[in-house]
């Protein structure tokens, strides 16, 4: 059971990095459409993965409460070993992948609230900004 949960934990992850990945190229390419389509995909994994690392958790506590080892090393076989090392490498590079996603997001982010402050802008109010003024002052001139 544990090498199942297992490769299943490693082919959601691979999901997701696979899906990641497509987010940051259509970023890139103002697709922004269909980042927001994934997102829903992207969050079903998430759950998905979540509920088989639980299960992992549980089947790694039952097999060592079972074994007379107390070390996690000297229960798992080879298979398990180097599946739970792949796991680990896959979600460093989700992590990796999710930095340079996140890095586009916020570049994004920055953009648009400049420009809605430069066509809204705010007045200071202390240290604070407060809302932008409502949008009846937008005047268009043809």
């Amino acid at each position: 059971m544990l090498s199942h949960y297992l490769t299943n934990s490693i082919n959601d992850i691979n999901n997701l990095i696979e899906l990641t990945k497509k987010d940051i190229k259509d970023i890139k390419d103002a697709n922004h459409e269909l980042v927001f389509e994934r997102t829903k995909i992207k969050n079903d994994l998430i759950k998905a993965f979540e509920h088989k690392k639980t299960l992992l958790d549980n089947e790694l506590i039952k097999i060592v409460k079972n074994s007379e080892h107390e070390e996690l090393e000297k229960v798992l076989d080879e298979n398990q070993k180097t599946l739970l090392n792949d796991m680990k490498l896959k979600l460093n590079e989700l992590k990796s992948v999710n930095k340079e996603y996140a890095k586009f997001v916020v570049i994004i982010s920055e953009f648009y609230n400049t420009l809605l402050d430069k066509i809204f802008p705010r007045e200071m109010d202390g240290y604070y900004k407060s809302d932008h003024r409502p949008a009846s002052i937008l005047k268009v001139s043809v």
